[in-house]
């Protein structure tokens, strides 16, 4: 007797050929398929090559629905990570990130100065005694004396987006002291750089370094300065107008460039990674690992392909001649019985993916939970008390 295991070819891809599970269903979907289709009182005019063919397309279909929905609840996970296919995601449950979200998140956080990933150069401006307007794009420089506009960074040739304007060389870092010392009040106002005995180190919560390293910066551009600006158009015209010994002075700026997504100007592999449904790394599922539910899905579905076929067959002829009359065929009406046929069992399973989603599980816990408390407040005391925990 002919099996899937020793026919050659047995099936058009090949895909799931090996798997000692599908070969075992394969042969008996032949014998489902024939009798469901009227074999024991009809001829049907199928081979079994043709039904492990349908039998084939079938868990493909079943394998991209469910991939689907799959990608549908981890896609944003995979975002960015190494693209590929057939390496066995699909069999996977990833671990929850953020990395989507920070991702987004990233311009908002630079424009804000409170983090992200994109350049900025400063530059600076040479004052002139008795000039007060300056054309930024023409005279901002970098320490070399090059135009910031011509910067390598700035692959677009587009505008420069000032982020600050200051007059003296920004310090590496901030050292966190006593604001209240009178020495440091010194040292803050007249920019002395060492440390005092009169100094106090406190040890406290992260969040008051954040609120003070704010304090000094405010001082730095509120006490410290000695001139204000106005942007105007490509022109910053500074106030007061420098004159006398204010000409040997620099006006610096920090700047960044329309950043190119595609090449930030350091390395980030994850551009090149996953982007799309079509890059995740979803390969075809394992038969073996299918349940029951799949099983059966897949079942009717190859019942539907097979009826499909069938009914192309025979719509080859309306009709075969026999003696005195003709007998009709019911090739279009097979073809339409299993249209709807396919048509229907998708909808279910795709109805039922929807339900599953990773977002639905989360709301039907949720209402779950909510049914639960108000079941247990309605539940009486034990003898009237209350019941203590602890």
């Amino acid at each position: 007797m002919t099996t899937f295991a020793n026919t050659s070819n047995p099936t058009p891809f090949g895909a799931f050929d090996s798997d000692t599970d599908f070969q075992s269903d394969a042969d008996s979907m032949v014998t489902f398929v024939k009798r469901k289709l009227g074999d024991d009182i009809l001829s049907v005019e199928l081979t079994k090559k043709q039904i492990f063919a349908c039998f084939e397309e079938s868990f493909f279909e079943y394998g991209q629905i469910v991939n689907e929905y799959q990608a549908r609840s981890t896609l944003a996970n995979f975002l960015g990570t190494s693209t590929g296919s057939m390496s066995g995601s699909e069999q996977k449950y990833p671990r929850e990130t953020l990395e989507f979200l920070n991702r987004q998140a990233e311009p908002y956080a630079f424009e804000g100065g409170v983090g992200g990933s994109f350049n900025s150069v400063s530059g600076s401006i040479q004052l002139v005694n008795g000039t007060q307007d300056y054309n930024i794009y023409e005279n901002l420089k970098d320490s070399g004396g090059n135009l910031l506009f011509s910067s390598s960074l700035n692959v677009f040739n587009t505008k420069m987006k000032i982020q600050e304007v200051f007059h003296f060389s920004p310090q590496a870092a901030y050292r966190f002291f006593d604001t209240t010392s009178a020495i440091n009040y010194l040292n803050n106002e007249f920019s002395f750089e060492s440390f005092t005995p009169e100094t106090i180190f406190y040890v406290l919560p992260v969040f008051e370094d954040i609120l003070r390293a704010g304090q000094m910066d405010v001082s730095h551009r509120v006490r410290r300065s000695n001139y204000s600006y106005k942007i105007i158009g490509r022109d910053i015209r500074v106030y007061p107008t420098p004159t006398g010994d204010q000409t040997d002075k620099k006006l610096f700026m920090r700047v960044t460039f329309a950043p190119d997504p595609l090449n930030p100007g350091f390395r980030d592999d994850s551009i090149n990674g996953v982007s799309n449904l079509s890059n995740i790394p979803f390969g075809n599922l394992n038969y073996t690992n299918v349940n029951s539910i799949g099983r059966q899905w897949v079942r009717q579905y190859t019942l539907a392909l097979s009826k499909e076929l069938l009914g192309l067959v025979r719509s080859k002829f309306k009709s075969l001649p026999i003696p005195n009359t003709d007998i009709q065929l019911d090739g279009d009406n097979l073809v339409s019985q299993a249209r709807e046929d396919k048509k229907e069992l998708v909808t279910k399973l795709r109805e039922m993916l929807d339900s599953l989603t990773y977002d639905k599980i989360i709301e039907m816990n949720a209402t779950k939970a909510e049914n639960m408390q108000k079941q247990l407040r309605t539940v009486p005391i034990p003898n009237g008390r209350a019941i203590t925990m602890g």
